[in-house]
């Protein structure tokens, strides 16, 4: 604002200069306009400037800096709620393109469209009071399948906003996108459209809009990278079908922050493709940051899989509250998946009303193909092959879990590649005294419903649990099978009957177990079946 109060700034050079050099179309609408208004505001006071001379360009000056802004109602684009704006939305977008990129501008109204395809250097802004309906035509969604990009597993409808290998592209503003899924969710099938769908995208921008009523996955950026997605709300049913909130897949460099997630399915999940994905898993999903979110109903709160075929690495979670989430933090595959899960960091959550805290599970049931069932399932070991997962390297501190329904945590190891290297610390988990129902704590081929369960760790290796806060009904604190390398130190047990021991150990070997104040409350601390190397202090 310096040449406002500059009396010998060549104004009407800089308006010229301004016009030509295309930083303008970096501005947002909003302030060209206060701008303006800001100009005429001077003049009317008397400001010390030559005042003529800025009131004669200002007409230049509102041109200038609107240009890169098109305001879709000036191209015939209608938010009556009724009219279909499919093919007039295109063309201001092929308008803007021709213009190097811009703002596609959607004032306050609503706007029945199909697939809105962004280019680079692109922002869709939607104003508050701008609502885009999701037109109710499935032709209206173009289909994308392996001869539209090489590799493609599935047959799908494309998103509702979509984008493809572009750059610098952005979807913002206060407005709302309404998926208007329930054209759709009596079909569970894979093909319905995402609300976003960025693929092979850099440098994307989602800022402060609100999503409602996704066909499928609501946010959904596929082999991306430097993905920034922050202050957006997303709210689908609690019982619309696959319908999660944020899906990064195969992506990298990924930052999410400040959202409100209230969806039908994983509220944040973390994936890089399947077997079969050619394509996607090409990528490894990594250099992700979680923060400062609430998550309320769904199966899971922050989840990683199954699909991680391409590999998942270096995530933190931090800062995030969860509410009737299912599960908290959810981590689930199964043979055939491959990948590597590793370095994966979780502080500071708080979660409620959930049926287990904290899950990595070896031996997700949903979705396994008839001729892979019996390898999939089976609990014996079998030799390690290249579609073999691995877990590796999880650090969870500052947890607390309150009126927990099925268990305070369930760890369950593919026998040939166990979950390595975790530890638990500064966990306080309080179990539901009122619940009656019992609960899958995980998807498993395998394991039945539980009620007031401690945790449950089966084919692990190197755990360290320490400052363990914990409540139960009628249940050891921890119990741990055919695993090795555990240590526990430090746990404090709540309202347990002193004839069940706080620890419980069957085919596990190399424990070591620091009692504390635990030996003052129980008669038996640890109760150990075929076990070796497991010394009690």
């Amino acid at each position: 604002m310096f040449f406002i109060y500059n009396t010998k700034y060549d104004f009407a050079k800089h308006v010229k200069t301004y016009s030509a050099s295309g930083t303008n179309k970096m501005l947002d609408y909003a302030f060209r306009s206060k701008f303006a208004a800001i100009c005429r505001l001077s003049f009317a006071s008397g400001t010390s400037c030559n005042m003529k001379i800025l009131m004669r360009f200002i007409p230049q000056l509102e041109a200038a800096m609107s240009t890169g802004i098109f305001d879709v109602t000036k191209y015939g684009v209608l938010g009556d709620a009724k009219t279909n704006n499919t093919k007039a939305i295109k063309a201001v977008v092929e308008q803007a393109e021709k213009n190097g990129g811009g703002t596609i501008y959607f004032p306050p109204g609503e706007y029945v469209t199909g697939s809105i395809e962004i280019k680079s250097n692109m922002t869709l802004y939607l104003e508050s009071g701008a609502v885009i309906l999701a037109s109710e035509n499935p032709n209206d969604y173009p289909i994308v399948d392996d001869t539209v990009i090489k590799g493609w597993r599935n047959i799908t409808h494309s998103g509702i906003v979509k984008a493809y290998n572009c750059e610098n592209i952005s979807i913002r503003g206060r407005g709302k996108i309404d998926g208007r899924g329930q054209n759709w969710w009596h079909d569970t099938g894979e093909h319905r459209p995402r609300t976003l769908q960025l693929i092979s995208c850099r440098n994307i921008l989602i800022e402060g809009i609100t999503i409602v009523n996704s066909p499928m996955w609501t946010v959904h950026p596929i082999c991306s990278d430097n993905v920034t997605i922050t202050g957006i709300t997303i709210k689908n049913p609690a019982n619309s079908p696959n319908t999660d909130g944020i899906n990064p897949e195969g992506c990298s460099n990924v930052h999410i922050s400040n959202c409100h997630i209230d969806v039908g399915d994983d509220c944040i999940t973390l994936k890089s493709g399947t077997q079969d994905d050619l394509f996607i898993k090409q990528h490894a999903c990594e250099n992700i940051t979680i923060t400062n979110c609430t998550m309320v109903n769904g199966h899971g709160g922050v989840v990683i899989g199954s699909e991680m075929s391409g590999g998942v690495k270096n995530v933190t979670i931090s800062n995030c509250v969860f509410c009737g989430t299912d599960r908290g933090i959810r981590i689930k595959t199964r043979r055939f998946r491959g990948g590597v899960v590793e370095d994966i960091r979780i502080n500071n959550l708080i979660m409620t009303d959930v049926f287990c805290p904290i899950v990595i599970n070896g031996f997700y049931k949903c979705g396994c193909k008839e001729d892979e069932l019996a390898r999939a399932s089976s609990l014996e070991k079998l030799p390690l092959v290249d579609s073999t997962p691995l877990f590796k390297n999880f650090y969870i501190s500052n947890v607390t879990a309150r009126n927990v329904v099925a268990a305070a945590c369930y760890m369950y190891g593919i026998p040939e590649s166990p979950i390595e290297g975790v530890t638990i610390d500064n966990f306080v988990v309080d179990m539901s005294k009122t619940a009656t129902e019992p609960k899958e704590p995980a998807m498993t081929f395998h394991d039945s419903s539980m009620l007031g369960k401690g945790i449950k760790l089966t084919n692990v290796k190197d755990v360290t649990i320490k400052n363990l806060r914990i409540s139960t009904r009628d249940d050891s604190a921890v119990s741990i099978s055919n695993s090795e390398q555990i240590s526990i130190d430090g746990i404090i047990v709540n309202d347990l009957n002193k004839s069940i021991p706080a620890i419980k150990l069957e085919n596990t070997n190399d424990v070591y177990i620091a009692c504390g104040r635990l030996a003052e409350k129980i008669e038996k601390v640890v109760e150990q079946t075929n076990c070796s190397g497991v010394t009690v202090k």
